[in-house]
């Protein structure tokens, strides 16, 4: 370009000196020379600044040319389309966050359920069916659920869940009320991602199985889960990951998301993992404080039942697991007390505390990658101070828990203990098989037998008192 400017302006040069040759002879004083001199410096500056305007608008054609022209290996047209793509991608994800929707997760399920009850002479479909009406039991408990899961994850690691599952959830179980919640949690980190603050209503983290039909292998759960663990715990704490090992632990409301009055008294509910290897690890879990205590042992003159106020719990239990190959095998153990809460009165009518102690294990084996088939074996030690478990302080005939009777009436009252003071062990055995039908679907089918050693059963027919019962069931659970 240089070049090109140079030769550009010979020609002005020229006519410079040429001008200045004559100059002595047409001008008639030096001032005259000057003038003109100027003149020509002023003209040879325009000429200057169009030739550089000119190549400056020469050099832009040329970058345009080359930005329009077509990647290697691609068409006009299809450079054409790759650009649009580009800009509506951008747009996308303009709008996505806008919306706030980057980082969410939304996922469900719902698994509608067949069950038939020998003792409850029972046999139809369950699905979302109001807990509170008949109360927690073993055939009911969260079978027939539907939930929608929405987890939300922030730029800076902070996460936001809301589990929702009409008259299923967690605290529909635990208040006995139509609630649609099942978990509301916040998960903070504070000065790592692996040290993070949490708070909410959270369902408990005790034991081997899970809640979720998605999770769990067989349709109904194990006497550990159902009779002896919480369902949620409302408050805060901490969850702490190093290496294998994971740590938590909240200061909560168990099975309540307030307090009545005169009620101040929270738990301290913990679990501990540990990952020993790819296949293999333990956990254990506690909760220690008050909870509610439903005993009506105490009546006033007039025979009415006094409430109780929330009495001491301490429970412990420690799991483990082997899962590898076609083969999964998980154990739990577990013991708890709750004061003030058996099932009966002591000889001098005082209250005494609640007692247990159990086990449970499961063993699963794939006969092939999509058929598994399951085994499980429950028992539960509650002899101790006539019987009782965590939220149970009276008799039921429909879980098999108390005294052993001689019948029931008509409200499903117990006539007469034939020992007030022992409590019956209860024990169950269960086999299944689940067969993934596709990536979304599960279909199960379970038989299960529970016994007790003492005559606890009600049978809504005669109203006699059996030692034993019968499920049998079948679900299809769909999950996204």
């Amino acid at each position: 370009m240089k070049h090109k400017l140079t030769w550009s302006l010979m020609p002005v040069a020229l006519a410079a000196c040429l001008a200045c040759t004559a100059a002595p002879a047409q001008a008639d004083t030096t001032q005259d020379l000057l003038n003109e001199l100027r003149a020509l410096k002023a003209r040879v500056g325009e000429l200057e600044k169009k030739l550089e305007a000119q190549a400056s608008k020469q050099a832009s054609k040329e970058a345009s040319k080359e930005a329009d022209a077509p990647t290697p290996g691609m068409t006009p047209e299809q450079q054409q389309d790759f650009n649009r793509i580009a800009v509506k991608t951008e747009a996308l994800e303009d709008s996505r966050d806008m919306l706030g929707f980057k980082g969410l997760k939304v996922s469900g399920y719902m698994d509608p359920t067949f069950v038939f009850n020998q003792r409850q002479h029972r046999a139809g479909f369950q699905f979302l069916n109001a807990v509170g009406d008949g109360g927690y039991t073993y055939d009911n408990s969260y079978i027939g659920s539907a939930a929608i899961d929405f987890i939300k994850e922030t730029d800076g690691g902070s996460r936001w869940r809301l589990t929702l599952s009409p008259q299923r959830g967690t605290q529909a179980v635990s208040e006995g009320s139509a609630s649609i919640l099942h978990e509301a949690s916040v998960s903070i980190p504070l000065t790592d991602l692996q040290t993070r603050f949490i708070a909410g209503h959270i369902p408990d983290w005790s034991g081997y199985e899970y809640l979720q039909p998605t999770l769990n292998k067989l349709i109904t759960h194990n006497l550990l889960f159902d009779l002896t663990l919480p369902t949620a715990y409302t408050g805060a704490g901490m969850e702490i990951t190093r290496n294998k090992w994971i740590v938590k632990g909240v200061v909560a409301n168990m099975n309540a998301s307030k307090r009545n009055a005169n009620e101040k008294t929270p738990v301290l509910a913990y679990r501990v993992d540990y990952a020993k290897g790819e296949f293999q690890g333990f956990g254990f879990a506690g909760v220690h404080g008050k909870a509610h205590n439903g005993s009506e042992n105490v009546v006033d003159v007039m025979g009415d039942v006094v409430p109780q106020r929330d009495s001491r719990v301490d429970l412990f239990e420690f799991d483990a697991y082997f899962i590898r190959g076609d083969w999964t095998v998980q154990g739990q153990l577990s013991w708890g007390r709750q004061e003030k809460a058996s099932i009966t009165p002591g000889a001098q009518n005082e209250l005494r505390s609640a007692l247990w102690s159990g086990l449970s294990g499961l063993v699963a084996y794939k006969f092939e990658p999509r058929l598994e088939g399951v085994a499980r074996f429950d028992y539960i030690f509650n002899r101790k101070n006539g019987g009782g478990l965590l939220t149970y302080s009276q008799a039921d005939g429909v879980n098999g828990i108390g005294p052993a009777v001689d019948g029931y009436d008509i409200f499903d009252r117990p006539n007469t203990f034939i020992d007030e003071q022992k409590g019956v062990n209860r024990a169950a055995l269960t086999i299944g098989m689940n067969y993934a039908f596709n990536l979304s679907t599960v279909f199960k089918l379970e038989y299960r037998y529970d016994w007790a050693t003492g005559p606890v059963f009600l049978d809504t027919k005669s109203r006699e008192a059996k030692k034993n019962n019968q499920l049998l069931s079948t679900a299809v659970v769909v999950s996204f």
